[in-house]
């Protein structure tokens, strides 16, 4: 079945260029070469791309432990790379459940491994784009794993910047964001050249030159995809600012990271 399937091996993908600096091994030469041209204009790259999996990390972890939420819907999974979410939370709450979405065909090929999860959880997988919402939530895969009426934890862990149009992208973040009850959360990375922007201009070329989508944005436009929710303290910061498990992570230069992160609940 997998061999009718475009891998789209001819451009530069987020999610394998994303897989090659953690260590993966599912990327193809267009990946790397993205990934070490993009090195070469800012060596933090690495750096960067580590806080933002350990975000994820803390970001599921205290929806979990500190909110009660026990379901989650992850859109922009990316290729599995442990611990993913499900193990996160499930070592928090054994019994959650987390429906995983990404547009890309080769983290499809490795679903399986976003499925084993717990016995009292369950973990479900949507090739699905961010773009196309409807399909997400309308999707059975949602619909039989997560219980709607409950509130869910919207993880969009670097993936907004991938809509070059600010208005396609708050509009399908709100679309979302809608039909989730009261009580749920959003939790995001939002891609941003605000502390280095002459030297990531080089960054958004370099991407664009190898096929693949790259849009910053600043303060004043992270902000709008939480408009009408209660964000959480510290409220809107680079990424690695956000209650970090080590002091170490405060000491990281802020030209080293190109992401606001913040989580909000809805009223």
């Amino acid at each position: 079945m997998m061999n009718d399937v475009d891998l789209g091996t001819d451009r530069a993908h987020g999610a394998r260029i994303y897989d090659y600096i953690l260590g993966g091994k599912d990327n193809y030469a267009v990946d790397r070469a993205a990934a070490e041209a993009t090195k070469q204009i800012w060596p933090a790259l690495p750096v960067h791309m580590r806080a933002n999996r350990e975000f994820m990390h803390r970001a599921g972890r205290y929806l979990a432990t500190e909110c009660g939420i026990d379901q989650f819907l992850d859109i922009g999974t990316g290729i599995p790379t442990p611990p993913n979410l499900h193990e996160v939370v499930q070592e928090v709450r054994p019994d959650a459940r987390v429906v995983y979405t990404d547009n890309d065909p080769i983290v499809l090929v490795h679903a399986r491994a976003l499925m084993v999860g717990t016995e009292q959880g369950r973990t479900a997988y949507v090739a699905a784009d961010l773009r196309d919402p409807d399909t997400i939530l309308s999707s059975p895969e949602f619909r039989e794993t997560l219980d709607a009426n409950r509130p869910i934890g919207l993880m969009l862990i670097a993936v907004v910047h991938f809509i070059e149009d600010d208005d396609e992208a708050l509009d399908v973040v709100r679309r979302i964001v809608d039909v989730l009850p009261s009580g749920s959360y959003l939790a995001a990375t939002v891609a941003t050249d605000d502390f280095a922007p002459e030297m990531l201009a080089e960054v958004r070329r370099t991407y664009h030159e190898h096929g693949e989508t790259l849009r910053w944005r600043g303060l004043a436009a992270t902000e709008r995809f939480f408009d009408g929710l209660e964000l959480v303290d510290p409220g809107i910061v680079q990424m690695h600012k956000w209650r970090p498990d080590d002091d170490a992570y405060r000491q990281i230069p802020e030209a080293d990271i190109a992401m606001y992160g913040a989580i909000a609940r809805k009223p």
